[in-house]
């Protein structure tokens, strides 16, 4: 329950904090790569309900936060989100590599999508979006991989 409340209270929070301080983008840029790692662990944790929860997400973002940036965010989630899925649902590949497939495919197209959408053309702004995506997931990665590397304690 913890994992699908951090999802929802982000996605949230970040739509209307965008909403409030849009010259902040570069800020909410960095923030959002959390919210990839919340959603594979909803996936994870709830498989085809994290589509309900990313629905929910949407619901209060549309009634919180600014419409049009809520439209940016629910469409770029939601195309995001199905490629996520796919992967998670297709791959059966331990879970730390699809936890990297997915974002190396979802992340580059969320981004597309959400500043493209909100006519943010920025090239920094773009960078640390994709950068702390793709980092904060590599690095959860990383963190996997050792787990699964060491030995086994009796």
């Amino acid at each position: 329950m913890l994992w699908l409340a951090a999802y929802i209270g982000s996605v949230l929070a970040i739509n209307y904090a965008f909403s409030l301080a849009p010259h902040l983008d570069l800020v909410w840029s960095c923030w959002a790569g959390l919210i990839f790692i919340l959603r594979d662990m909803v996936q994870v944790r709830y498989g085809h309900w994290s589509l309900a929860a990313m629905l929910a997400a949407t619901l209060l973002s549309f009634l919180l936060a600014d419409p049009f940036v809520a439209t940016a965010s629910v469409t770029a989630f939601a195309v995001s989100e199905l490629i996520d899925w796919g992967v998670f649902t297709v791959t059966r590949r331990p879970l730390r590599d699809r936890l990297w497939i997915s974002a190396a495919l979802s992340v580059p197209v969320d981004t597309a999508l959400f500043f493209g959408m909100l006519g943010i053309w920025d090239p920094a702004v773009w960078a640390a979006s994709l950068a702390s995506k793709l980092a904060g997931v590599s690095a959860v990665w990383m963190l996997m991989r050792a787990r699964s590397a060491r030995p086994a304690t009796a």
